[in-house]
C-alpha cells in the first residue's frame, strides 16, 4: 500500500442539483429499499433532502401524498414497523414506556402504538432478559455478596433505577430484582398472573 496520502486538488466538491419530482421518487424508494421504516420517517427524510437540495418544480411537492403512495404499494407500513420495532426492543429487555417512546419518535399513531404494546407475560420476560443481560438482581455474579446492609440497598436501589430506565414498571422491577433465586425469577417471569 502506498503510505503517502493523496494530493487533494484545489477544487470545491460540485454541489448537488436540486431535487425534482423523479429525483424525490428515487430519492424515497432507495430509502424504503434500504431502511425499515414508518410513513412519518420516510416524510421527515425527503423534507430533510428538500431543506439541503432545494426544489426545481413548481409548488411545494406533496410528500403526505408520495408516502401514502408507498403505503398502497406496499412498500411502507406503519402496523408491521412498529410490530417489528417492538419485538426488537422487547428482546433487547427494554419495557412498555420505552417502546411507547421508541415508536412516537417514529411517527406511529397511537392506536398503533397500543397495538404493539407488550402483554403481561412478554413483559415480565423483558425485565428478566434485561437483567440477565445487565447482571443485576439475582444474575449478579455469585462472588459479590455485600455484607454491609447500607451498600445492599444502594446496589437494590441502582438495579431497580437501570430497569425504569429502561421503560419497565416499579413493581416490575421490584420483583426482578428481589427474586431470591434465577430458578425464581424465570417461573415469575413465565406464569401467567397479570
Amino acid at each position: 500500500m502506498n503510505a503517502m496520502p493523496k494530493a487533494r486538488s484545489g477544487r470545491k466538491p460540485r454541489p448537488k442539483p436540486p431535487l425534482d419530482e423523479a429525483r424525490l421518487q428515487d430519492m424515497a424508494l432507495a430509502y424504503v429499499a434500504r431502511f425499515a421504516t414508518s410513513a412519518a420517517r420516510l416524510e421527515a427524510y425527503l423534507a430533510r433532502k428538500l431543506r439541503e437540495r432545494g426544489w426545481e418544480g413548481k409548488g411545494a411537492p406533496d410528500l403526505a401524498a408520495l408516502s401514502a403512495r408507498f403505503d398502497e404499494l406496499g412498500y411502507i407500513d406503519d402496523e408491521s414497523f412498529a410490530r417489528a420495532k417492538a419485538g426488537g426492543l422487547l428482546r433487547r429487555g427494554y419495557g412498555s414506556r420505552r417502546i411507547a417512546q421508541a415508536l412516537s419518535a417514529a411517527g406511529i399513531a397511537e392506536d398503533l402504538r397500543d397495538a404493539a404494546r407488550p402483554d403481561a407475560r412478554a413483559a415480565r420476560l423483558a425485565a428478566l432478559a434485561l437483567a440477565r443481560r445487565r447482571r443485576l438482581g439475582p444474575f449478579a455474579a455469585a462472588g459479590e455478596p455485600v455484607a454491609d446492609p447500607d451498600e445492599r440497598r444502594k446496589r437494590r436501589e441502582k438495579q431497580i433505577a437501570a430497569l425504569i430506565r429502561a421503560g419497565h414498571e416499579f413493581a416490575l422491577a421490584r420483583a426482578v430484582i428481589d427474586a431470591d433465586s434465577i430458578a425464581s425469577a424465570e417461573a415469575w417471569a413465565e406464569s401467567e398472573e397479570d
